[in-house]
C-alpha cells in the first residue's frame, strides 16, 4: 500500500509563491489502475513526481508498505526510484545512442545486476511487450508505439511495486493508444499503476479508479481507499536497497554517445592532443639531447675518472693558495711605495715550494680498496658500467730486434742514445763506469714506456670503452696474456722515435732521418703493411728476472751491455702482435696513448711471476739483509759502514772491481787539491784517465785489492757506502724487484656514468674519510668539478623551461576540455533526467561525464603520441642536416608515451570535473522537460 499523507508542495520564484499541492492525502492499493485527471496546473504531474521520488514534498509524508520517506536523503530516493518505481513518459525518454535492449537494461545496470542476468531479463521484458525481435535496433528506428512499449518494458524490467505513467498516450494515435492502455491494464493486475492523463475517455475505459485534482487539491475520488490509521503499525524509516552504476557502464554510455558524434569527438580529441603533441615533441627532443648528454657524460667520465693515487697532493688547496698569493701580489702592486729604495726579499716562491712539498700525502689504498670491494658499501650504487679499475705498478722491460739483428730496449732514451755517440772517450767511460757501479749495487727501476694496459671489461678481456673507440684494422683483439695489439693514430702512423725504440727502424736509419731533417731535406718515408707490422716478436723481461743469483747467495743485476741483453731474452716471455687498431673517426674517447697495448692478463702474469721469483723469495727470507750486496740495510756508525763497504768490495768480480777502481781514481782527482785552477783539475783528471787506460781489468782489480789491504781511506769507503751500498731499505729492494700486492694498488680509477653519480661518489669518499683516522683519509683532485657544475646548471635551466612550457599546455588543455564537457552536459541534459528517473545517483551522473572525458583524454593521448612519433622522422632528418651528425635523435620513449596518455586522461578528467559536478546537481524533473 502507498499512502500520500497531508502532502504540501510550493514552488517559489523570487517573491512569487505558488501552491502546487495543498494538504493532499491519498491511499493507493497494491494492485489497481489509478487515473489522475485534472486541468493543466492542477498538480497532477507534481503529485506523480512526488510519488516517483523525482520531486520532494515540503511537508507531510509518503509511506509505501509501512516505510516512511520523511527522512530520506538523496541516495535513499535514488534506491527508492530504482527498486520501487517504474516510469513511463509521454515522450518515451529513451536514450537515442543506445539500442532498445541497452535502454531496457539500464535500470538493471544501475541496480548492480550482472551482465548476463540483466541481458536475460531485458530480453524477456521486450518479448512481453512484443518487441523481442527488435532488441538490436535503436530508438530512431522504431515507431512511436514501439518506443512507448520499450519504455514500458524498461519500467517493468526491475519488477517495481509502482508503475507511474505520465501522459503515456499523449504522443500516440488512437489505435496505438489503445494498445498501450491494454498493456497498462494488464500490468495493473499485479501492481499499482498510477497514470496522469488529460483523456477522460481512456481513464473511464481502462482505469479502476479515477482521482480528480484542481488547484492542488483532490476534488473527487471514484473509489477511495479508507484505512484505519490506528490499526496500522507506525511507519518506520528504512532504505529500499541500493543503486549503483559501475565505471564500465558509464564508459559504455559515454562511448556510444561519442560514437554518434564521431566528427566532433575526433576534432575535440585532436584539439586536446595539441598540448600533448607539444609536450611529446619536447620530451622526444629532450630525450635525444639527454641521451646525447648521457653518452658525453659516460665518455667524459671514462676519460676523467676520479683517480686516487698512492701519493698525491691537494691541487685544490694549491690553487686556492696561488689565488690568494695572486691577490696579495695585486694588492701589493696597488699599494706599492713608488719612492721606496733598496732591495727587498720576496719569499713567496719559497712559500709556494714549501706548500707544494707539504701538500704531498700518501693514501692508504689498501684499506680503501677493501671499502670499494664491499658490495654493501655506500659507494657501490653510484659506480658506472666500468666500475672500479685498479692499476698496479708492474715493472718490466721489453726488448726487440731491429733489421740489423741488434737487440734494443723499447724504453731506451733516443736522445741520450744519440748524444752518447758525441761524448768524449773520457766522459763516456766515466758515465758508463758510474752507471755500472750504481746498477750493480742498487738495481734498476725498470718499466716499459711504449706499452700500456687496456681497461678490462666487466665480462670481457677488454672493456667496450676501448673496443668501441677503435677500429680493428687487422688481426684480432688480444685475448691471451702474451698477446698485444699495435695502436696507430688517426693518420695510421707511429712517431719515428717510437719506431726506433720498437726496432722497426735501425739506428742508422733513425740517424739518417734526423740528419735529413736537420739539413732541411725531405726525410725518407718508411711504410709497413699490417702483416709485416704484426710479424714482430717482443721479449718481456720482468724486473725480477734482471737479477741472477751468485754462489754466495747474493744477487747481481744483469746489464744489457756485453751480451747481457742476449742473456735476458733467452728466458724472456715472447709477446706476439695479434692485431692493429686505430681510433675511430668519431671517437670521443681514445684512451690508449702507447703504441702497444696489452690486457690485464699480462699484468697478472707479471705479478704472479715476480712474487714467485728467486730474488723475491730470497729477500723475503732475509728481510734484514740486502740480497744485492749481502750487507745489512742499516749500519750503526761510519766504522761499520767502512767495514761493510770493504767486505762488499772484496767479493766483487774482476770487471766490477775495475769499474769501481776507475771511479775511485776519478773521485781522488776531484778531491786532489781544492786550490788548483780549473785547468789544473782537468789536467789531473786526464792524467788519472790516462793511467787507467794503460791498465787492463785484471791490473785495476789487483790495484783495488791492494788498496783495500793497505789501510784504505775510510772516508772513501764511507762515501761509497752512503752513495751506492747503503741507503736502500727492504721496501726499496722489493719495489726495485717488481714486488706487487693485489691489496695495494698503485692507483684507483673510479668510473661513473654521470656527473650526478660522480658527485655522489665524492660525497661517499667524504663519508668514508669521516669514519677513519687522519692517516687513512683519502686525498684526491677532482679535475672536472667545475665542468660538472656548469653542465648540471645548464640541464637544470632547460628542465625548468620545459616544466613551465608543459604547465601552460596543461592549463590550456584543462580549459578546453572543461568547455567541451560543459557543451556535452547541455546536450545530454535529458539523458541526465532519464538516468536520475531510473535511480542513478548524482555520483553516477558525474561518473558518466567523467567517463566521457576519460575517453576523450585517451583518444587525445593516442592521437598526440601517434602524431609525435610520426613527426620525429622529419625532425631527425632536419637535425642531422643542421648538425651534421645523427648523434642527437629525437625519440619518444615507450614509458613516456604511456605516461603522456595517462596525463592526457587525467587532464581531461580534471577539466571535466566542474561540468560533471554541475550535471549531477541538475534537477531531474527540469532535465526531463529539456528537449
Amino acid at each position: 500500500m502507498l499512502q500520500v499523507k497531508n502532502i504540501h508542495k510550493q514552488y517559489k520564484t523570487g517573491e512569487l509563491v505558488q501552491d502546487a499541492l495543498h494538504d493532499v492525502s491519498l491511499n493507493l492499493r497494491d494492485n489497481e489502475f489509478v487515473a489522475v485527471l485534472g486541468p493543466s496546473g492542477s498538480g497532477k504531474t507534481t503529485l506523480l513526481n512526488i510519488i516517483g521520488g523525482l520531486d520532494r514534498y515540503d511537508s507531510g509524508d509518503l509511506i509505501i508498505n509501512g516505510i516512511s520517506t520523511k527522512q530520506y536523503k538523496d541516495r535513499d530516493w535514488d534506491a527508492y526510484r530504482n527498486h520501487t518505481i517504474g516510469f513511463v513518459f509521454q515522450s518515451y525518454n529513451l536514450i537515442p545512442h543506445q539500442t532498445i535492449l541497452a535502454n531496457v537494461e539500464l535500470a538493471l545496470t544501475i541496480s548492480g545486476v550482472s551482465r548476463a542476468e540483466r541481458r536475460k531479463r531485458a530480453q524477456a521484458a521486450l518479448e512481453e511487450v512484443g518487441l523481442g525481435e527488435q532488441s538490436h535496433k535503436r530508438p530512431n528506428q522504431l515507431s512511436g508505439g514501439q518506443m512507448q512499449r520499450v519504455a514500458i518494458a524498461r519500467a517493468l524490467v526491475n519488477d517495481p511495486d509502482v508503475l507511474l505513467a505520465d501522459e503515456p498516450t499523449g504522443a500516440l494515435d488512437s489505435e496505438t493508444s489503445v494498445q498501450v492502455m491494454e498493456l497498462l491494464k494488464a500490468v495493473a493486475k499485479d501492481r499499482l499503476v498510477v497514470m496522469v492523463t488529460h483523456n477522460p475517455e481512456l481513464a473511464e475505459q481502462y482505469a479502476t479508479r479515477i482521482v480528480k485534482l484542481r488547484d492542488g487539491k483532490i476534488t473527487d475520488d471514484s473509489d477511495p481507499y479508507v484505512v484505519d490509521d490506528a490499526a496500522l503499525q507506525a511507519p518506520e524509516h528504512r532504505t529500499m536497497g541500493r543503486a549503483s552504476m559501475n565505471f564500465l557502464t558509464s564508459l559504455s554510455l559515454s562511448f556510444n554517445n561519442l560514437r554518434t558524434k564521431k566528427g566532433r569527438t575526433l576534432l575535440t580529441a585532436f584539439a586536446g592532443s595539441i598540448g600533448i603533441i607539444g609536450i611529446a615533441l619536447i620530451l622526444s627532443l629532450s630525450t635525444g639531447v639527454n641521451q646525447y648528454i648521457t653518452d658525453i657524460q659516460k665518455e667524459t667520465m671514462t676519460s676523467y675518472p676520479l683517480m686516487i693515487t698512492a701519493e698525491t697532493f691537494d691541487m685544490a688547496s694549491l690553487m686556492e693558495l696561488q689565488g690568494a698569493m695572486g691577490a696579495v701580489q695585486g694588492g701589493a702592486e696597488e699599494t706599492a711605495d713608488q719612492n721606496a729604495t733598496g732591495v727587498h726579499a720576496d719569499q713567496r716562491q719559497l712559500e709556494m715550494q714549501e706548500s707544494l712539498e707539504s701538500s704531498v700525502t700518501e693514501n692508504d689504498l689498501t684499506a680503501f680498496k677493501n671499502y670499494l670491494d664491499d658490495p654493501d658499501s655506500e659507494i657501490a650504487q653510484y659506480l658506472g658500467e666500468n666500475g672500479v679499475v685498479y692499476t698496479y705498478n708492474v715493472q718490466f722491460d721489453v726488448f726487440a730486434r731491429d733489421a740489423d739483428g741488434n737487440i734494443v730496449n723499447t724504453s731506451m732514451d733516443v736522445d741520450e742514445a744519440a748524444e752518447s755517440a758525441e761524448e768524449s772517450d773520457f766522459s763516456a767511460m766515466m758515465n758508463q763506469n758510474m752507471q755500472n757501479a750504481m746498477t750493480m749495487m742498487t738495481g734498476s727501476d725498470g718499466g716499459a714506456e711504449n706499452f700500456e694496459e687496456m681497461m678490462v671489461g666487466v665480462d670481457s678481456t677488454t672493456s667496450p670503452v676501448v673496443t668501441d673507440s677503435y677500429d680493428l684494422l687487422y688481426g684480432a683483439w688480444p685475448e691471451a696474456y702474451n698477446e698485444v695489439v699495435l695502436v696507430l693514430d688517426e693518420q695510421n702512423s707511429i712517431p719515428t722515435d717510437t719506431l726506433y725504440q720498437l726496432g722497426l727502424l735501425t739506428g742508422d736509419e733513425y740517424e739518417e732521418i734526423r740528419t735529413q731533417i736537420e739539413d732541411g731535406e725531405e726525410p725518407e718515408a718508411f711504410e709497413w703493411d699490417y702483416a709485416d707490422a704484426c710479424d714482430r716478436t717482443f721479449w718481456l723481461v720482468p724486473a725480477c728476472d734482471r737479477y741472477t743469483e751468485n754462489e754466495d747467495g747474493t744477487f747481481t743485476y744483469i746489464e744489457e751491455e756485453n751480451g747481457g741483453a742476449e742473456q735476458l731474452i733467452e728466458d724472456a716471455l715472447e709477446l706476439k702482435v695479434v692485431g692493429v687498431i686505430r681510433p675511430k673517426a668519431d671517437a670521443a674517447n681514445a684512451p690508449l696513448r702507447a703504441p702497444l697495448a696489452y690486457t690485464s692478463k699480462l699484468t697478472d702474469y707479471v705479478i704472479e711471476h715476480t712474487n714467485d721469483s728467486a730474488v723475491i723469495r730470497a729477500q723475503e727470507g732475509t728481510p734484514e739483509i740486502n740480497v744485492l750486496n749481502g750487507v745489512g740495510f742499516e749500519a750503526a756508525d761510519d766504522e761499520k759502514k767502512a767495514e761493510d763497504a770493504a767486505a762488499y768490495i772484496s767479493k766483487l768480480g774482476v770487471s766490477e772491481k775495475a769499474s769501481l777502481y776507475t771511479m775511485i781514481l776519478y773521485y781522488n782527482a776531484q778531491e786532489a787539491d781544492g786550490a788548483e785552477t780549473e785547468q789544473q783539475a782537468q789536467t789531473a783528471q786526464a792524467s788519472q784517465a790516462g793511467a787507467a787506460a794503460q791498465m787492463d781489468e785484471s791490473q785495476m782489480a789487483a790495484a783495488l785489492d791492494a788498496w783495500l789491504e793497505n789501510t784504505p781511506d775510510q772516508e772513501i769507503l764511507v762515501s761509497l757506502y752512503d752513495e751506492y751500498i747503503g741507503g736502500a731499505s727492504y721496501e726499496d729492494n722489493m719495489q726495485a724487484f717488481g714486488k706487487v700486492s693485489y691489496d695495494a694498488p698503485d692507483s684507483i680509477s673510479i668510473y661513473t656514468d654521470s656527473f650526478e653519480n660522480k658527485e655522489a661518489v665524492a660525497d661517499c669518499i667524504e663519508n668514508y674519510n669521516a669514519t677513519v683516522d687522519e692517516d687513512s683519509r683519502i686525498t684526491y683532485t677532482d679535475y672536472v668539478a667545475l665542468l660538472t657544475s656548469s653542465i648540471t646548471s645548464i640541464v637544470d635551466v632547460i628542465s625548468y623551461v620545459l616544466i613551465a612550457f608543459v604547465a601552460v599546455s596543461l592549463i590550456v588543455s584543462c580549459i578546453m576540455i572543461g568547455i567541451i564537457t560543459h557543451i556535452s552536459v547541455l546536450e545530454r541534459t535529458k539523458e541526465i533526467g532519464i538516468l536520475r528517473a531510473l535511480g542513478a545517483s548524482k555520483r553516477n551522473i558525474s561518473q558518466v561525464f567523467n567517463a566521457e572525458t576519460f575517453i576523450i583524454g585517451f583518444c587525445a593521448g593516442l592521437i598526440g603520441v601517434g602524431i609525435s612519433v610520426l613527426l620525429t622522422f622529419p625532425i631527425n632528418s632536419i637535425i642531422a642536416h643542421l648538425v651534421g651528425t645523427d648523434s642527437v635523435r629525437a625519440v619518444l620513449p615507450a614509458g613516456a608515451a604511456v605516461i603522456l596518455i595517462v596525463i592526457s586522461m587525467l587532464i581531461t578528467i580534471v577539466g571535466g570535473l566542474l561540468p560533471a559536478k554541475r550535471a549531477a546537481t541538475k534537477d531531474p524533473v527540469t532535465a526531463l522537460r529539456t528537449e
